[in-house]
């Protein structure tokens, strides 16, 4: 039996695919292993959305090769697509694998034994066609990840992902809903619907969208919890706002995408909003949910960016009060407008700015989760585990807050109601139990 280490990069849909893949090969023989022991074949789902992601791929397919300098080493994913040419250079690799033919992984280890010649990277900037991939199983055993949209048309000025990914490609509504179903007879009680850019959900369906796509999913039985990935901030309508909100499984966590709190950046970023649209969307989620987590990007270091555009931002990021940032230094990618602009910013300078984010942040979330003392979480257990010599069972409420709880019964994979008792550790609460829901 063939041993195969799977390993991935990147974002929550680099994870689905990875997950994918690997459950195509146990289907058709394969062993799978960890990535460190030795393996036949090792693949890697590479990610290119910053520079320090292109050198932890390459990084990957060398320590592959170094393991076992017989097996076959695959390139795979979106440093493997965008950076083709210089993969190809690269002796570690066996076999590059674009975007979209992740389905045919099986295929083309097979191909590759008697044609070790053969190409698998397509034009990603020229097909329609929905790479169709499908979980009936997760790494995770509560919560699962369910990729329902692939590529990007927006072409910010600093990002290679439409490079990368091609233009937006949704998957048919029904497709989701079987695998949806699956998962819940697998015993799911929670999925998480991504994309490369989920808010462009059915742009290429005839009469869907992405509020279509949650109502379907809402009406499986068996699901419990329904929460969503990173979305953009005009995709928040009244009616988007309220119809959620009358969903009693949607998770009230919105990662809104913010990139910058200066109109001047935005606009040099090609985003598409302006700041007082961006609150308006917070505003209109603090309407219809109590105390929704709301999340964020930020990138510090953007061309061009003085220092008076990085004081509007930090002023910006503490009016809209977040539950979490995540804060990137700007990396430039060749091939992006951003990459050409003038006034490239100094690496000290970003790394400064960003620390003063990190810092506004750290006191954002203390402040948000000392919020939760005393309020109702339910909470998805998923492990039990040992926090400061003590056990727990932990797991994370609707507003993806981590949450431990005590309990002489095993807790794993249900939902249990609890009141938030304390705040332990820089990040989780804990939480006395009521009752088992």
């Amino acid at each position: 039996m063939k041993k195969a280490a799977l390993h991935n990069l990147g974002c929550k849909v680099n994870a689905y695919e990875t997950e994918a893949m690997q459950q195509m090969l146990q289907q058709n023989g394969y062993e799978i292993v960890d990535f460190t022991d030795k393996a036949d074949v090792y693949i890697i789902n590479t990610c290119t959305v910053t520079n320090i992601a292109d050198r932890k791929s390459r990084q990957m397919l060398h320590k592959a090769k170094k393991m076992n300098p017989d097996a076959v080493v695959v390139a795979t994913g979106c440093y493997a697509q965008a950076s083709k040419e210089q993969v190809e250079l690269d002796n570690c690799v066996d076999i590059i694998v674009g975007n979209n033919k992740k389905k045919d992984i099986v295929t083309i280890l097979n191909e590759f034994e008697s044609n070790k010649e053969l190409e698998y990277v397509i034009d990603i900037n020229h097909t329609a066609e929905y790479e169709e991939l499908e979980l009936e199983s997760s790494l995770e055993h509560t919560r699962a990840i369910i990729k329902v949209q692939d590529g990007c048309n927006q072409f910010c000025s600093y990002c290679i992902i439409p490079f990368a990914r091609g233009r937006v490609r949704s998957r048919q509504i029904d497709h989701v809903i079987k695998e949806v179903e699956k998962l819940a007879q697998k015993g799911f009680q929670e999925v998480v619907l991504t994309g490369i850019h989920l808010s462009s959900y059915g742009v290429d369906l005839e009469g869907e969208d992405l509020l279509s796509l949650i109502v379907a999913v809402n009406q499986v039985d068996g699901i419990k919890r329904i929460r969503l990935g990173s979305l953009e901030p005009r995709i928040i309508t009244e009616k988007f706002a309220k119809t959620l909100s009358e969903m009693e499984k949607i998770c009230p966590h919105f990662h809104l995408s913010l990139q910058s709190g200066c109109d001047e950046t935005l606009k040099r970023m090609n985003r598409r909003y302006s700041a007082e649209e961006y609150y308006e969307k917070c505003c209109l989620l603090r309407k219809y949910f109590d105390m929704p987590a709301i999340t964020t990007d930020v990138i510090v270091g953007f061309p061009g960016e003085t220092e008076e555009e990085f004081a509007v931002t930090k002023e910006y990021v503490k009016k809209v009060n977040f539950f979490e940032m995540h804060v990137f230094k700007y990396s430039k990618r060749q091939g992006t407008k951003a990459a050409a602009m003038e006034n490239q910013v100094d690496e000290q300078i970003k790394g400064t700015r960003s620390e003063q984010l990190l810092t506004i942040t750290k006191e954002q979330s203390k402040e948000y989760l000392n919020k939760q003392i005393g309020r109702d979480l339910e909470v998805l257990i998923e492990e039990k585990t040992t926090i400061d010599g003590v056990e727990y069972y932990v797991g994370h409420s609707k507003e993806y807050i981590k949450c431990a709880v005590s309990s002489d019964e095993n807790l794993e994979n249900k939902i249990v109601q609890c009141v938030g008792a304390e705040r332990i550790g820089h990040n989780v609460i804990l939480a006395e139990m009521k009752n088992i829901k």
